[in-house]
């Protein structure tokens, strides 16, 4: 395959932090040694994607800034882009790898060996999956497998995994340990692991509170941690051969407030800014529309009148319209499965309103 130019240099570029953090997880030095492996991990992978994104024609500087796009936005362009085709699980893993790179950069945290191995793992077996997709190549054929995370504590099911990590937590909270730095520390891992399901995961102080005081209250894991019980792995293979993926399964949904005397553990603040981050104009790049089209796929599917797709920031006497990576995701499946054409005919700028389901195939009933 012929790379272009940035592609190549991009791919070097994670090809090397991808050593690099696989070198830090084998190393037998324990000081430093999570930092370097979660900041080179997240650093491979926004180079991997951007290669790739470079790879198949896909625009990655922001046109008002003059800067390459953040790994966010990357996630989101690789969902859409029909060659990468990073799938909502896939995109979950990433962005927890991103959030306990974030807590462990910024603040620090405290990810046990197996919780640390599991996403490295996956990190592994996606990075390679990427690789065969878009670069036609494999990791084996880069550099041996010598190199690659290994373990001499092999994952356990998920779910005792994570009951066993609250069960720490809680002794660790438990009156006289004066160990409570190191229970929130966890707390900030398991809270960074929510980003598997919920692409607006944002690790914050008050969410900390708020998990203490529901694990101090006697609170089960379930309760207090809704979103980890969506959470599964599947793991194949073993030693240097084995894959990890994680999947999202359907659970309980979690209620969001703003309002910090709310007596609920299990419920997240969310930064509004951070969940409705995309202009129309972003949005309908990534959907991989023109403005006039994604603005008729809107109309045709409700989207400026749903709370969970939309919100409109008031900056004096403008009004600014932003759009949430659940827009996205319903204006992409739609424009995979419906007639564009014919939402166009029905719902185009100064068109008439079409009744919901008159075109075939239509859901926005």
């Amino acid at each position: 395959m012929k790379l272009k130019q940035q592609a190549r240099v991009l791919k070097r570029k994670a090809l090397t932090s991808f050593i690099t953090a696989a070198e830090a997880f084998n190393s037998p030095r324990d000081d430093g040694r999570v930092t370097k492996v979660l900041l080179h991990l997240q650093h491979a992978f926004e180079m991997l994607l951007k290669a790739a994104l470079v790879q198949t024609g896909k625009q990655v500087f922001d046109q008002a800034t003059g800067r390459s796009i953040g790994f966010e936005r990357c996630i989101g362009f690789a969902m859409s882009d029909a060659v990468i085709k990073l799938s909502e699980a896939d995109a979950g893993t990433l962005r927890a790898i991103d959030a306990m790179r974030d807590d462990e950069q910024h603040w620090f945290n405290v990810v046990s060996e197996q919780l640390l191995y599991l996403h490295v793992r996956a990190g592994v077996t996606l990075f390679d999956e990427l690789l065969q997709r878009v670069f036609a190549e494999r990791l084996a054929g880069l550099f041996p497998d010598r190199v690659l995370p290994v373990s001499a504590d092999p994952p356990r099911d998920l779910a005792l995994l994570l009951d066993d990590e609250y069960q720490q937590i809680r002794e660790l909270l438990r009156p006289g340990r004066r160990a409570r730095h190191d229970a929130r520390a966890r707390i900030r891992t398991l809270l960074a692991m929510e980003a598997h399901v919920e692409p607006d995961t944002r690790v914050s102080s008050n969410d900390v509170d708020r998990v203490e005081k529901g694990i101090r209250g006697g609170d089960p894991r379930d309760i207090v941690f809704p979103r980890l019980s969506d959470l599964a792995t599947v793991v194949d293979g073993e030693g240097l051969t084995v894959t990890v993926h994680f999947t999202k399964k359907e659970g309980a949904p979690v209620h969001y407030v703003a309002d910090d005397s709310t007596p609920a553990a299990a419920i997240r603040q969310i930064d509004l800014q951070n969940k409705y981050h995309r202009s129309p104009a972003e949005l309908a790049l990534a959907v991989g529309l023109s403005s006039s089209r994604a603005f008729a796929l809107r109309r045709h599917l409700g989207i400026d009148n749903d709370e969970s797709c939309r919100h409109d920031f008031q900056f004096g006497s403008q009004r600014h319209p932003r759009y949430s990576d659940n827009a996205l995701t319903k204006m992409r499946e739609a424009a995979r499965e419906l007639d564009m054409d014919a939402i166009w005919e029905a719902h185009r700028p100064g068109g008439k309103e079409c009744p919901p389901c008159s075109i075939q195939g239509c859901r926005a009933s």
